[in-house]
């Protein structure tokens, strides 16, 4: 028996087919995402220094994603690949503008149109523009919060991009996410506990009779400031290494990234302010952990708990002053590799690891199938639902990241395949051309060597580069060329 369920809005229908067997048995899924987490700050992914209980406990329950990247270093256009199911260039929306417009087929919709409920609470930065078939719990998106984002003004016409041969004198001036910084005796994060405040109160009073759930959570830590509780900060006083940084790296750097540390005056830090940061980061990351483990533990307790689907990812990573960068904004792996745990004992076995690369359009499709929805035909990424069921399943082992983004003289595209790692800078200007990078991931893991110029590699850039392009269905200077002349996202209702 197969039952049709039409998605309809103005102007586009999507027919997914639902079987009678499978309605009854779909399991609730929480999506819980952090902002700005650094995959590496996490005792599961092999940090001796990170405290991080709650998601390492995860991890031991669940599948842990070693290559996992978020579709850009930057929230806004991150999380609408999390919604549409698209990679940036495909939904239009580079930076921290207002989304794709209400009505836009999105992954509530879908598991909406399949049996489900859809909730939200915390951030997704949705920027005013519809609930995309969420019910909000609580909005902290219209609520001021630690972590307040920066939103970039577009009002239509042709982009403009930094100059390639602006570099200002900075006059020794630092970038304002040094301006809180430091331990405190106060609490911190009041939304953020709000937020998960939110979740809990759903969990214990949702009933297992009602609908299956898709819920998503949003906090906004460990995004800065990195003002933490001097309780957590004094555990990494004095014990966190600083960045690696050889000899003539900074001077050897990409135009972009040249500019990124200017733009975002990083270029002066002081040593004693770069050692806080780094502390205080690792503090937050650990308060992080104990708010997600508040939501966890209510899961855990709740007779919801054995067919509940629990996921943690984050939007984007953080530099931490490694390549001379700090905040996001990079597609080195600081910036743009992402946690993701997925755990559900009751289906799969806890305590993997899923190596290969993978990203944000893959897990979107992989959410749908869980929920037993067909996504779009024009929806990018690859479900991991058989890869996950089956280690031995042969997965694709790809995942595109890119940004266009402010603070750079032109947008740039990375693809990560098996143990490489390729990155292209699209051309600044008629005198600045492109620029690659070219890494082996397994043997270079930090991309300190670019390999890029070495006669050796040229065939493998050319193949490289054609994959991108074939994923992507158009070359990084057409996507660039088009951020340039105003390229915004599709209404699905251009009478409105």
């Amino acid at each position: 028996m197969k039952k049709e369920v039409i998605l309809s809005t103005a102007l586009f229908s999507i027919t997914i087919g639902i079987n009678a067997k499978q309605k009854n048995e779909q399991p609730n899924i929480l999506l819980l995402i952090s902002d700005e987490h650094n995959a590496n700050i996490m005792g599961c992914d092999g940090n001796p220094l990170a405290r991080t209980p709650t998601l390492d406990g995860l991890a031991k329950s669940g599948i842990y994603f070693n290559s996992f990247y978020c579709s850009s270093p930057q929230s806004v256009p991150s999380r609408q690949s999390l919604t549409t199911g698209k990679y940036v260039s495909h939904h239009n929306v580079w930076g921290n503008t207002p989304g794709v417009p209400e009505g836009t087929p999105s992954l509530a919709r879908l598991l909406n149109a399949v049996g489900y409920e859809s909730y939200l609470s915390g951030k997704m930065h949705y920027m005013g523009v519809g609930n995309h078939g969420f019910i909000v719990l609580d909005d902290q998106e219209k609520k001021k919060k630690d972590g307040e984002l920066e939103v970039e003004t577009f009002n239509g016409g042709k982009r403009k991009r930094i100059p390639a041969d602006y570099f200002p004198d900075n006059k020794g001036q630092l970038g304002k996410e040094f301006r809180d910084l430091g331990g405190v005796d106060k609490p911190v994060g009041s939304g953020d506990r709000k937020v998960s405040g939110a979740v809990i109160d759903f969990i214990q009073n949702r009933k297992k009779s009602e609908k299956p759930f898709f819920v998503t959570m949003g906090l906004s830590a460990p995004h800065y400031p990195l003002t933490v509780p001097n309780n957590l900060l004094q555990k990494y006083k004095g014990k966190i290494p600083p960045p690696e940084i050889p000899v003539g790296y900074l001077e050897n750097l990409p135009l972009n990234y040249r500019h990124l540390r200017y733009d975002r005056k990083l270029e002066n830090l002081p040593e004693e302010t770069v050692k806080l940061a780094r502390e205080c980061y690792y503090a937050k990351v650990e308060w992080m952990d104990s708010v997600m483990g508040t939501v966890i533990e209510t899961m855990r307790k709740s007779p919801l708990y054995e067919n509940t689907i629990i996921i943690y990812m984050s939007d984007h990573g953080e530099n931490m002053g490694e390549h001379g960068m700090w905040w996001k904004n990079t597609l080195y792996d600081t910036g743009s590799r992402v946690p993701l745990i997925i755990s559900y004992p009751k289906k799969w076995k806890g305590g993997q690891i899923r190596s290969g690369a993978a990203g944000n359009v893959d897990l979107v499709q992989t959410i749908a199938e869980m929920a037993g929805a067909k996504t779009p035909n024009d929806w990018d990424g690859n479900s991991m639902l058989n890869w996950i069921s089956q280690p031995n399943t042969k997965w694709k082992d790809l995942a595109i990241t890119e940004y266009y983004g402010p603070y750079l003289s032109s947008g740039m595209s990375m693809i990560r395949m098996g143990e490489w790692k390729y990155v292209y800078h699209t051309r600044a200007d008629e005198r600045h051309p492109a620029e690659m990078e070219l890494f082996n991931m397994k043997t270079d893991p930090k991309e300190l060597h670019n390999l890029a110029k070495e006669p050796s590699q040229q065939k493998r850039l050319k193949e490289i580069h054609a994959v991108l392009v074939k994923q992507l269905g158009e070359d990084p200077e057409q996507s660039e060329l088009r951020f340039r002349n105003g390229a915004v996202p599709d209404n699905p209702n251009p009478s409105k």
